[in-house]
């Protein structure tokens, strides 16, 4: 029994030096781990992103139609009736207003009296006319009685002809006491109001019509050319997800003189129903040149007589490879290729490193 004791505490002795080493052991290693981790090379890196080289501009808008009409009353008189409201859809030929026509079917009716007695009088002078070719003839009438016939004839068609332009002047004004509407569109607004005494060519309602609809905004001069020759497309506030292709249609030859922006007229030619008019838009312009671009630090680019170079981490250590430089800027250098997105290059210090160098990354300098 005592024999067992014994050996039962020799084999917890040498259990407890066995994990003692174990962990020792360890501790060496992981020390050793940590210490060559320090011993690499720190170096701040920074990601590469490819975006276009012109940034996109948005402007703020409005949806009108690429034609809007004043239509009014071709002749002068009272507002009688209004036929149509804002907003409200009409067709060519559709009535929209009425004027008191009473003083015009008088105008009427005394054209029709004066025609009939014109006609009255060129009957008898006709008459006359051919009663003094006939004396004449026989010799029963002189040559200035012949003359005077025939001037007083000529006369009475005169005044006949008159009268008869007459009625149809007065037929015409009328009809003009009907405002109708000359093309299929929308009423935008009314400008008259029943009992209002409107002058002949005074607008009294503004149509716009149905077809092309176009994008308004205002453009700074800054980004004119690029609203010539860049590509435009609108979304609508109601639908920020459906973009509608846009072209360049007109631009104000003149700058607002409070804002300084010059007002430009976009093309709309797939707008559907969707967009009504009077809805806010959202015009968005971008450069032509599809060509992305990165950005990077000036001092990431690497270049010591050869061709401009980035050092890339990959894997715990730097490779260097070559970029195509499109443009340098005061702190920056703009590459187009040689590098992929989301590269993570070395961004100081970069004449001290060596290709396949281990490096340990850092994302930011700390002091």
């Amino acid at each position: 029994m005592r024999a067992i004791s014994a050996f039962d505490g020799l084999f917890r002795l040498l259990a407890g030096a066995l994990l003692a080493v174990a962990i020792l052991g360890l501790a060496g290693c992981d020390g050793k781990d940590a210490k060559q981790e320090l011993s690499k090379r720190p170096v701040l890196v920074t990601a590469v992103h490819y975006a276009p080289q012109a940034p996109e501009r948005s402007f703020v808008g409005t949806i009108k139609p690429r034609t809007e009409t004043d239509v009014g009353f071709r002749v002068t008189g009272k507002v009688a009736k209004r036929l149509v409201e804002v907003g409200d859809t009409v067709e060519v030929g559709q009535k929209l207003a009425l004027l008191d026509q009473t003083d015009l079917k008088l105008q009427a009716e005394q054209a029709e009296a004066e025609h009939s007695a014109a006609k009255g009088v060129l009957a008898q002078a006709i008459a006359s006319e051919n009663r003094a070719k006939e004396l004449r003839a026989k010799g029963w009438a002189t040559e200035a009685q012949m003359d005077q016939a025939r001037a007083s004839a000529d006369e009475a068609r005169a005044r006949f002809a008159r009268a008869e332009r007459s009625v149809e002047l007065t037929r015409n004004s009328l009809s003009y006491a009907t405002l109708e509407a000359d093309s299929h569109g929308v009423v935008a607004s009314a400008l008259v109001e029943p009992g209002q005494v409107v002058a002949a060519g005074q607008a009294a309602f503004r149509l716009a019509r149905i077809g092309e609809k176009e994008a308004v905004v205002a453009i700074p001069e800054t980004l004119i050319t690029r609203a010539t020759k860049g590509l435009a497309d609108v979304t609508l506030w109601s639908e920020p997800g459906r973009h509608y292709v846009a072209k360049l249609r007109e631009v104000a030859p003149l700058a607002d003189p409070a804002t300084r922006t010059f007002l430009a007229k976009f093309s709309l030619p797939d707008a559907d129903d969707r967009v009504v008019l009077g809805m806010t838009a959202t015009l968005t312009l971008t450069d032509p040149d599809k060509v992305r671009v990165a950005r990077v630090p000036l001092s990431a680019l690497f270049n010591q007589g050869g061709q401009p170079s980035l050092y890339v981490v990959d894997g715990g250590e730097v490779k260097l490879k070559r970029v195509a430089v499109k443009a340098y800027e005061t702190d920056d250098v703009v590459i187009t290729e040689g590098v992929d997105e989301g590269d993570q290059i070395v961004t100081l210090g970069v004449q001290k490193l060596d290709p396949a160098e281990k490096v340990r990354v850092v994302s930011a300098l700390t002091f």
